[in-house]
C-alpha cells in the first residue's frame, strides 16, 4: 500500500485526526453502537479468506476479529494516537499489520483484499470516491462491509431514531452501570461531532445501486445503516 499525492481537504483531516487522538483515551473496550454490530458483519465474510482490510481501524477490535478468520489483516486509521494503542492491545497478533494512513490518500493495490471493512468512517469522507475506490481493492468474489451512520429524513428513519433511544439506555446501563458517560466524555464526543455531515438512507442506496449494484443496505438501530457487496465472481 502506497500513498498518493494529500488529498485538498487535509485541513479537516487533521483535526479528525486530533479528534480521535483525544477520543483513544477514552475507549474501553466495552459495549458501544459500534462494537453491538460486529457479529453481524461478521456473518458475510467471504468464503476466500487470504487478505483483509480495516478503513479506520480504531484501537483495532475488528480487526483482531477479522485476523482470527484472515491469513493477513492490514488495518488503517488516521489517529496516529489510535494507531499506537490498536499495536499495543495486539501482542502476539503478528498477522495484524497498523498503519496510520488516510486512505484518501492511500495508493491501494487493484483487486489485493478479499474483505475491505469500514466501521464508522465512511461519513468522513466522500461517499461516491470511497466506494469506488475500495470496490476495485476487491479481489472478485471480495466482500464490502460498511457500518455507519445516516441522517434520519424519513417518517420510518424517525421511527427507528424513537425506538433506538430505550434500548441504547437499556443497553448502557446492563453493559455500563451509567445511563451517560462520564462528562470529559461527552465533551470529547461533541465536540468531534460538530463536524461531522451523515448522508440520508436514501442517498447511501442510491449510490450503492449505482456504484456497488447488488449491495445490500439495511437500516439498524443505534442510528445505524450497513452496506455489504460482494464483488463479482470472475466467470471462467
Amino acid at each position: 500500500m502506497t500513498r498518493t499525492p494529500e488529498r485538498a481537504d487535509a485541513a479537516p483531516a487533521m483535526r479528525i485526526a486530533s479528534d480521535f487522538d483525544r477520543l483513544s483515551a477514552f475507549d474501553d473496550g466495552r459495549w458501544d453502537h459500534n462494537r453491538h454490530y460486529h457479529p453481524l458483519l461478521l456473518r458475510s465474510l467471504p468464503a476466500r479468506r487470504e487478505s483483509a482490510l480495516e478503513i479506520g481501524c480504531g484501537t483495532g477490535e475488528f480487526a483482531r476479529l477479522l485476523a482470527r478468520e484472515f491469513a493477513r489483516v492490514t488495518a488503517i486509521d488516521l489517529s496516529p494516537e489510535m494507531v499506537r494503542r490498536a499495536r499495543e492491545l495486539s501482542p502476539g497478533v503478528a498477522h495484524i499489520e497498523f498503519t496510520q494512513a488516510d486512505v484518501a490518500s492511500c495508493d491501494l493495490p487493484p483487486e489485493s483484499f478479499d474483505c475491505i471493512a469500514s466501521i464508522a468512517t465512511l461519513h468522513h469522507l466522500p461517499l461516491a470516491d470511497t466506494l469506488m475506490k475500495l470496490s476495485a481493492a476487491l479481489r472478485p468474489g471480495g466482500v464490502l462491509l460498511v457500518l455507519d451512520l445516516y441522517q434520519p429524513r424519513s417518517a420510518a428513519d424517525f421511527a427507528w431514531s424513537a425506538a433506538a433511544w430505550p434500548c441504547n439506555l437499556v443497553l448502557r446501563a446492563w453493559h455500563h452501570g451509567r445511563l451517560r458517560d462520564p462528562p470529559d466524555v461527552r465533551r470529547a464526543w461533541s465536540e468531534h461531532a460538530r463536524h461531522d455531515v451523515y448522508p440520508a438512507l436514501a442517498d447511501v442506496r442510491a449510490l450503492g445501486e449505482r456504484l456497488v449494484p447488488g449491495a445490500v443496505v439495511r437500516r439498524h438501530l443505534f442510528w445505524r445503516y450497513s452496506l455489504v457487496w460482494q464483488k463479482p465472481a470472475v466467470r471462467a
